[in-house]
């Protein structure tokens, strides 16, 4: 589960919106911002924090100057990623995210560090704030399913530098079917009651939860997807037995012709 980087248009113009998620007529994640934590450790028995600390090792251990974290939540993944490094002067972080509640948590979290991390309420599928080719490090974790990914992934292609990396984690398949079935089933059975009584009865969390993860491509479809978007490098790593993947990728140190760009485009959708 993760905080909502998009708005309406989206699943109603493209169908790529896995949850069917619109910001605009739910503001679910400003309801339960200051419950998020919990739900997090409960919808995942706390295994998200694995996937985070995960994240945040690749981010830390890349080479870059500007980091745009997207989704960024209450901020786990930027946390962890100046507990492992810290900030240095040469480096820049901006977390953003569409919901002020939960930015507003992410930054008395960050306050702790005691170091200075730019916090943006920015829509991760239309940033006209962010200038192209002015980010190192593109990251996203656990919101792609809320919202229009080819729009999102087109986006972050454009803020990318040539040669700036991408990082996703996001919801997967579990290659083994009837474990992949026996996942979703429990999910289907227990999510709504540990999301009703978390939430005091706020159905909408746990629906676009579940949604979100039912509906999702595999890990190697979306390699696809993201591969014909213009990204080269694209790779995956499951996680807990495939719940989630870290998606991994890189723009093009030579930007692609514009006929290969729409090409691309015209595929995706």
């Amino acid at each position: 589960m993760q905080s909502a980087p998009c708005e309406a248009e989206s699943a109603a113009t493209t169908g790529l919106n896995a949850a069917r998620f619109s910001v605009q007529s739910d503001d679910v994640f400003g309801r339960i911002a200051s419950r998020y934590d919990l739900l997090s450790d409960l919808f995942s028995f706390g295994i998200h924090r694995h996937w985070k600390r995960r994240v945040a090792r690749l981010i830390a251990n890349e080479d870059w100057s500007e980091l745009l974290d997207t989704a960024s939540g209450t901020g786990d993944i930027v946390l962890r990623v100046l507990q492992r490094q810290g900030t240095p002067v040469s480096r820049h972080v901006v977390a953003s995210d569409t919901s002020p509640q939960m930015l507003d948590i992410a930054r008395r979290r960050l306050a702790r560090m005691g170091q200075h991390t730019e916090l943006r309420i920015l829509d991760a599928q239309r940033m006209p704030e962010i200038a192209a080719g002015s980010v190192d490090l593109y990251s996203m974790s656990l919101g792609l399913k809320i919202c229009d990914r080819a729009a999102v992934l087109r986006e972050a292609l454009r803020v990318l530098q040539p040669g700036g990396r991408l990082i996703v984690l996001e919801a997967s398949n579990i290659p083994i079917a009837w474990l992949q079935r026996a996942y979703l089933c429990y999910m289907r059975l227990c999510m709504p009651i540990i999301g009703w009584l978390a939430t005091g009865g706020d159905a909408s969390a746990y629906l676009y939860l579940l949604r979100g993860i039912r509906e999702f491509p595999p890990a190697e479809e979306l390699v696809e997807r993201i591969r014909e978007l213009g990204f080269e490098e694209v790779r995956f790593e499951r996680l807990s037995l495939g719940i989630v993947a870290i998606h991994t990728a890189r723009k093009p140190r030579v930007n692609p012709a514009p006929s290969q760009t729409n090409d691309a485009r015209k595929d995706y959708r």
